[in-house]
């Protein structure tokens, strides 16, 4: 038994590179890491590696994570900055005993010197839009910040272990040093091999306030399916949210279990990636439901089409 589930449309390429691996008694740690490097080396992705949007400085600044759920050895790069595949620098810190989470010139420093490739990762197109948001915000006074789409990945492999990753650009024209919750345990992602892993996307400021990863994995130790885990946890703790704190960002989640089952919950429109050995690989849509629970619907050809449009589209 093997499965996957990854956040947003762009990781579905990555999915079916993993999933060759899987089908072949491959590691579930080799699969995240597959996946998500996938699209990191992406260009027209915007919110994720190569290709990725900056801050409002102009630098793109990356953050990655990477846990393995057998020994809940985790490691984790902030600000990291012209490094290909930030996953790979993650993984391979998760096998240090100190330092296994590392920032700015730091990161970089270790990338560097594990071998891992400089890489100029801001692109020409990238700059472009980052350009045109500056001159816009300059002269119609607008609100500076733009959405963003964390790549994170859960997979489960023939061996019956487990992993998780992450990996995002972050927000669009945030402050330079800003850090969300992607590369943050329990927040952007969790994994317990005896249990299941979760992985989320959204406003981190946001996430961060709930540690939705965590609690997932725990109200599935607790024997909730999947899909019943990711409905409690993001359903009431945006009510929460929005009682105490007056709002709630969009935040999206997934999970997957020792099992193969699957669930996710968002309260934006939210599209993901899943295969595993009983599902082909599909790309489905969720949206929030009634009574707080998700719709999940499978994507249709035209939105496919006019995806891929819209990320192509000149800048």
């Amino acid at each position: 038994m093997w499965g996957m589930i990854a956040t947003w449309r762009m990781a579905h390429d990555g999915v079916l590179a993993a999933k060759a691996l899987l089908e072949q008694q491959g590691s579930c740690q080799d699969a995240v890491e597959t996946a998500i490097k996938a699209v990191e080396d992406y260009p027209f992705y915007k919110s994720v590696g190569y290709g990725g949007l900056p801050n409002e400085e102009g630098v793109l600044e990356m953050d990655a994570a990477f846990m393995d759920g057998d020994t809940f050895k985790i490691g984790a790069v902030a600000g990291i900055v012209d490094v290909e595949n930030p996953i790979s620098v993650a993984r391979s810190l998760s096998e240090e005993k100190f330092n296994s989470f590392r920032i700015g010139q730091g990161a970089v420093a270790y990338a560097l010197a594990e071998g891992f490739q400089p890489k100029e990762m801001l692109t020409p197109r990238a700059k472009t839009i980052w350009e045109k948001r500056k001159a816009e915000i300059a002269a119609n006074n607008l609100d500076p910040y733009d959405g963003h789409d964390t790549v994170g990945v859960v997979a489960l492999d023939e061996h019956q272990s487990m992993a998780a990753g992450t990996s995002s650009s972050g927000l669009f024209m945030k402050k330079s040093g800003r850090v969300g919750d992607s590369p943050l345990s329990g927040s952007g992602f969790y994994v317990d091999s005896e249990i299941g892993g979760a992985a989320a996307t959204g406003l981190g400021e946001d996430l961060m306030k709930g540690c939705l990863s965590y609690e997932i994995v725990r109200l599935m130790g607790e024997g909730l399916a999947p899909q019943e885990a990711c409905d409690q946890a993001v359903y009431d703790f945006e009510a929460r949210l929005k009682k105490r704190y007056g709002k709630a960002g969009a935040f999206s989640l997934i999970a997957l279990d020792k099992q193969g089952r699957w669930g996710v919950a968002t309260n934006v429109e939210f599209t993901f990636s899943v295969a595993t050995t009983k599902q082909e690989p599909a790309i489905f849509m969720a949206t929030p439901g009634p009574e707080q629970t998700t719709v999940i619907e499978p994507i249709t050809k035209e939105w496919l089409e006019a995806y891929e449009k819209r990320i192509k589209a000149p800048v």
